[in-house]
């Protein structure tokens, strides 16, 4: 089966995207794993499908593959690139456009300058939506984690954008230990469906730095929803106001959230790298 696809990335999180609309696409998770390998495949950290909606009142479905060939729930900087490549294939031709995805609607908007802004839904904080294993709901909560020779325990803040964040302040991202913590944060038993490690380091009330091991990816240069969580979680903490500028290793994005119960908006650029075919 020849496939065609573009290679895009936001802020140098990678995706491999693919028409699903205008060809037929069956992926195994072998092959979404061979499209991710960097060796013998086209590389990247999440592979994107675009499918027809079954929505009357959406124009798109959106899947995401990890880069394991597991299937997950969200993807914020892949959403822009979505946006981005629907127009530039053709797909769409309006500016705003309803994409569903495995735990809702989002709604990207291509803006005037080139960037991209997504409404990305109302952030949930229930342990049960996230999910995570805790009898009661709280602004934090205490992580034990086993390490090679004692037990830490963190101070995370749990957040759904529609996949599972956990995030923790930390005095300088560049010191954080995130190749160390972020494989045992991610498989931690109290995240049944595992769970994204953010480390967030506040400059001041609009600026933060973060890193991100992604569930299934390991350490991104950039994590859009990611950035969503770790503002959410800045702003209940008392932390931080929006707009907030998030700078990751891939460059920066800017979160705006106006509390419980709104959605966060997550504005950034997407980038086509090239365009190709493989046989797959």
């Amino acid at each position: 089966m020849k496939l065609k696809f573009s290679k895009m990335h936001g802020l140098g999180n990678d995706f491999v995207v693919i028409d699903g609309v205008r060809q037929k696409v069956e992926l195994t998770p072998e092959q979404a794993r061979f499209l991710a390998d960097r060796h013998f495949g086209v590389g990247c950290d999440q592979l994107l499908l675009v499918e027809a909606s079954e929505q009357p009142d959406v124009d798109f479905r959106y899947r995401i593959f990890n880069a394991d060939g597991g299937e997950v729930e969200q993807c914020g900087n892949g959403a822009r690139c979505f946006a981005r490549f629907v127009h530039e294939t053709g797909l769409a031709y309006k500016r705003e456009i309803r994409v569903a995805t495995q735990k809702g609607v989002i709604t990207p908007r291509l803006e005037n300058n080139g960037q991209v802004t997504v409404d990305m839904g109302a952030p949930r904080f229930s342990p049960v939506e996230i999910p995570f294993i805790s009898d009661k709901e709280q602004l934090s909560y205490p992580l034990e984690i086993e390490g090679d020779h004692a037990t830490t325990t963190l101070q995370i803040s749990v957040v759904s954008m529609g996949n599972p964040h956990a995030v923790q302040v930390v005095a300088n991202v560049d010191a954080a230990p995130v190749a160390e913590q972020g494989p045992l944060i991610q498989a931690h038993p109290r995240f049944p469906e595992r769970v994204n490690a953010g480390f967030m380091q506040v400059l001041d009330r609009g600026h933060i730095r973060l890193r991100v091991f992604e569930r299934g990816a390991g350490e991104t240069l950039a994590c859009g929803t990611g950035a969503c969580a770790a503002v959410v979680a800045g702003i209940r903490r008392g932390l931080l106001d929006s707009p907030v500028a998030v700078a990751t290793r891939g460059g920066s994005l800017t979160i705006a959230w106006n509390g419980v119960g709104y959605p966060v908006l997550m504005t950034g650029p997407a980038v086509t790298v090239f365009t190709g075919e493989i046989e797959l």
